[in-house]
């Protein structure tokens, strides 16, 4: 008998196949224990120096990385699954179905993974991709500059090509677990002269190399997640170089729309707090004889946020899916990451406000590590509006790519 067509795969009757196969092996395979949301703790990222919160996830994502799950659509060649969109759907939906964690939290799977494939040499795709995949390398991003942030273009991190190398000078700010990351995907300016936009190069570079330093940047909500990245005559080999000489700013704003994309995704997949906001609310405010929230102002409140919450996430699976079917993120990203941005910054506030002074402390007794952690999200979420291209660039964006506005 002859192979099916590659085509059949997505027939009803072998997504259906599909589906059972996944359904028994997640069973199978996802420890009890990983089956519960996780805590920004527990999440793991990977990387040469990877911490796991528990020997089931590890297990969970050997497992995974070895059947391609952590980056399903990407080839097999490449450490993926070779899925297709329809049945990456499938995998997406069983793992909700029963709880699955993600077993790797990767920039590399969410941003450089994509563009690689799309704009890297076969050399490179084949000495990143499969790293990538099974969570062996962690990167981060080098973008923003301490003179180039929402002007991204006007960065000034140099790169000279000096034989078979570039030589990197200059810094970069903001860049997330740089201190815990083993490379970076950094856009350089390799010809001053050029129009800003024209003269930015795509560079893979290793953490480890002399001449980076990393300085991290302790934020208002008292955590450090974002650093400052300095390079000092740091040698990078040519081939490293990603896609054409002075031919970044294509790569970079590509790149951009896999992030913005992302952030959204992940605000949407992460676990509710520890309470949810109606639950929140009927604790502090009381109830009525009838059983919903006394404070009618806030009962109204909250019930906005908690539709807008679910109208948010329905539109996200609908791009979720076209992206799986092939239609890569393109303007509308920016729609997702400022709205999604508001929303997260508008739940915040409305749970500090639902706590009363309870959800102003900082430290010392009075205060349950709950209420705590209310004031340091609450904080934490005012960077909401900057990561990934501040709401205002997210609007211009809006209205140049999306409604056609003039300038």
């Amino acid at each position: 008998m002859s192979p099916p067509a590659p085509d059949d795969v997505d027939a009803p009757e072998a997504l259906a196949a599909f589906r059972a196969e996944v359904r028994a092996w997640l069973e199978e395979n996802c420890p009890p224990s990983l089956r519960t949301p996780a805590t920004s703790a527990e999440e793991v990222w990977g990387g040469r120096r990877a911490t796991f919160p528990s020997d089931d996830a590890r297990r969970w994502l050997e497992r995974c990385a070895a059947r391609g799950y952590t980056a399903p659509t990407w080839p097999r060649g490449y450490g993926g699954a070779g899925l297709s969109a329809a049945q990456a759907r499938v995998l997406e939906q069983e793992q909700r179905a029963l709880g699955c964690r993600r077993p790797l939290v990767s920039f590399g799977v969410w941003m450089l993974g994509p563009v690689l494939l799309e704009f890297g040499s076969d050399a490179q795709k084949a000495e990143h991709l499969p790293p990538i995949a099974r969570g062996e390398i962690r990167w981060c991003q080098g973008y923003s500059e301490p003179g180039a942030g929402s002007d991204l273009a006007s960065l000034q991190t140099r790169a000279v090509r000096d034989g078979d190398d570039f030589v990197v000078d200059g810094a970069k700010v903001w860049t997330s677990f740089a201190d815990k990351s083993d490379m970076m995907f950094c856009l350089v300016r390799t010809n001053p002269d050029a129009p800003k936009h024209a003269g930015i190069s795509f560079l893979l570079i290793d953490m480890a190399a002399p001449g980076v330093s990393v300085r991290p940047i302790t934020l208002i909500s008292g955590s450090s997640p974002f650093c400052e990245t300095r390079f000092d005559g740091v040698r990078v080999p040519a081939r490293n170089l990603v896609g054409t000489l002075d031919g970044g700013w294509t790569i970079a704003k590509r790149l951009l729309e896999h992030e913005r994309s992302v952030i959204s995704l992940m605000r949407d997949a992460a676990p509710e707090d520890t309470e949810t906001l109606a639950a929140m609310a009927r604790r502090c405010l009381g109830v009525t004889a009838d059983g919903r929230i006394a404070d009618p102002i806030l009962r109204d409140e909250v019930i906005a946020a908690d539709v807008d919450f679910l109208c948010n996430r329905l539109t996200l699976q609908r791009s979720r899916e076209a992206a799986q079917a092939g239609r890569g993120p393109g303007a509308e990203s920016s729609m997702f990451k400022l709205y999604g941005t508001e929303l997260s910054k508008r739940r915040k506030d409305l749970r500090v406000r639902l706590a009363g002074y309870q959800g102003l402390g900082w430290d010392g007794d009075g205060y349950t590590a709950a209420e705590l952690q209310v004031t340091r999200d609450w904080l934490r979420s005012r960077a909401s509006s900057i990561e990934g291209g501040t709401s205002e660039i997210q609007l211009n964006i809006i209205a140049k790519r999306v409604l056609g506005l003039p300038d």
